[in-house]
């Protein structure tokens, strides 16, 4: 029996998820069709997708490889339907989003990028403010949908989250560091400083309570909401930097003169994802925009 549409939309959503409940939630069914659509897709390619354990599911190399043609098969069935459908190429509206500081240079332009192709006739109205504060307007009804930092997500209960991008911290340093050449660095290390602190979207509270659970007493040379100072201030010898790799960029001005290593000690991850009002129904905007970044958060992992 060949696999059918919605096994791959169930199979994507559970190697999103890394659990067949965080699946089953996502796609409003139960977990047992979550369980029973993943097992007919593995008889019929004949490979495990994915290892079963007590905490949930981790994707094999096999389902690695699956997961791209998945996606691909999905995607490519939502661009057929949106070249034939008039009433969906036609589809007008009103999008209202949210974007924190952090997310808007790094994850949102990307996606924005694509939904504007995808719905030219979507007016689309965006606000870029602190995650407390979109809560806030998501809650409240102002705002459809957000896009922001979803770690330190504060109301759990009313609002309901999307994971489109894991990023783990690392450190920043300058060329010829003296922690440059070291096999092992760790968070002991950095507490020599100085430390260039970056204070958008909750990262200096994450990294202080890191070091700070870990006996470690950074010295604090600068503290900026601009990824860019940041960027300068290491390269030019001014400090070192702990964050999130998707700031990362080698390419970028000053960025070659950049080392980005990893830290022994567990390091915590910061959760990028798109955010809605728990239980409120989407309007059509909303729910397409959903329905890309879902797909977006796929294509970045390849």
């Amino acid at each position: 029996m060949a696999f059918t549409l919605r096994q791959l939309q169930y199979f994507i959503a559970v190697a999103g998820q890394g659990t067949v409940s965080g699946a089953a939630h996502t796609l409003s069914i139960s977990q047992s069709a979550v369980t029973e659509a993943i097992k007919e897709l593995e008889r019929d390619l004949g490979v495990e997708l994915f290892e079963r354990h007590p905490r949930g599911l981790s994707i094999t190399h096999k389902g690695h490889q699956f997961l791209r043609h998945a996606t691909k098969i999905l995607a490519d069935v939502s661009d057929a339907r949106r070249t034939f459908s008039e009433e969906q190429s036609a589809a007008t509206g009103r999008l209202q989003l949210g974007v924190t500081s952090l997310v808007a240079g790094y994850v949102l332009s990307d996606l924005l990028a694509r939904y504007r192709r995808a719905f030219p006739a979507i007016e689309v109205s965006a606000i870029e403010d602190n995650g407390e504060y979109l809560e806030h307007l998501l809650i409240g009804g102002e705002l459809d949908v957000a896009v922001m930092v979803i770690s330190n997500l504060r109301d759990r209960m009313a609002l309901q989250a999307e994971i489109l991008e894991v990023s783990p911290y690392r450190l920043w340093l300058p060329l010829g560091h003296r922690l440059a050449s070291a096999d092992i660095i760790n968070v002991s290390d950095i507490a020599a400083g100085p430390l260039i602190m970056l204070t958008v979207d909750e990262i200096e509270e994450n990294t202080g309570k890191l070091l700070s659970a870990l006996g470690a007493r950074p010295h604090v040379a600068f503290r900026t909401r601009s990824v860019e100072a940041v960027r300068s201030l290491v390269a030019t010898g001014a400090g070192i930097a702990l964050l999130p790799d998707l700031v990362y960029r080698p390419w970028s001005l000053e960025g070659d003169r950049i080392e980005s290593r990893d830290i022994a000690d567990p390091l915590p991850v910061v959760q990028v994802g798109v955010v809605w009002r728990r239980g409120s129904h989407l309007p059509e905007s909303a729910r397409d925009f959903v329905g890309i970044a879902q797909t977006q958060r796929v294509l970045r992992q390849r």
